[in-house]
């Protein structure tokens, strides 16, 4: 006959229960285990304390020794005895007078500063601004001159076999006394065309000189040489 059980008395059917009941009783464990502690022991040590004896720097004390009295000056002993001294010395009467020779006088003289002149050279004046302007040839300058200088021009033959032409530009200086000095060439063209210009204004008569206050000054003049081939 088989033997059949209830269900209640069936374990299996509380597995479950007895499963939760372990990880309950576990988790209590392991909390446990966590809280418990153990407490801090108070350990009494003894600490050697340590002196810092601090030494005086002992200064020697010194006597300083007064220096030596000085010495009473001494007195000088008088005496009342008298030396009497012969009077026989012979003063001879050399005296000279000054006034009775000329010659032995100093003469003085009033000292008189030697003073040099400065000579200041005056700037010259450009044509444009001067109040009297020169003049040539008794006309004006800027169609007298240029009609003179076509005149005496003569055309180098290198720079007409070479086909050169062109303006020279030529700067000068009307002196007071009316001659031509400081001569350059501002703007050349050819060494034989500049040298031709140059040559021409070196040649060239004396002008009137121009005036500022009525007195002859210096006078620069910009002047240009045009040659052209035909």
């Amino acid at each position: 006959m088989e033997i059949k059980k209830t269900e209640k008395a069936n374990l299996e059917n509380r597995r479950l229960l007895f499963t939760e009941i372990g990880l309950v009783l576990a988790l209590l464990l392991v909390w446990g285990a966590f809280s418990y502690g153990t407490r801090e022991k108070n350990v009494a040590t003894l600490e050697a304390e340590t002196q810092v004896i601090e030494v005086e720097d002992v200064i020697p004390i010194t006597e300083n020794t007064p220096p030596p009295p000085q010495e009473a000056p001494q007195i000088p002993v008088l005496s009342d005895q008298i030396d009497i001294v012969e009077d026989n010395i012979k003063v001879d009467d050399n005296f000279m007078s000054l006034e009775d020779n000329a010659n032995l006088g100093v003469e003085i003289q009033d000292y008189v500063e030697d003073v040099k002149e400065e000579v200041v050279e005056e700037e010259a004046i450009p044509f444009q601004l001067v109040e009297e302007k020169p003049t040539f040839n008794g006309g004006d300058a800027q169609t007298e001159f240029p009609r003179w200088v076509q005149s005496q021009l003569v055309y180098p033959e290198i720079a007409k076999e070479n086909g050169v032409s062109g303006r020279v530009v030529l700067q000068f200086t009307v002196m007071p006394d009316g001659s031509l000095a400081n001569i350059n060439v501002v703007r050349g063209v050819d060494s034989s065309l500049d040298k031709e210009a140059v040559r021409v204004v070196k040649s060239s008569p004396k002008w009137k000189p121009g005036k500022q206050r009525d007195r002859a000054v210096k006078v620069t003049y910009t002047f240009p040489v045009i040659f052209q081939l035909r």
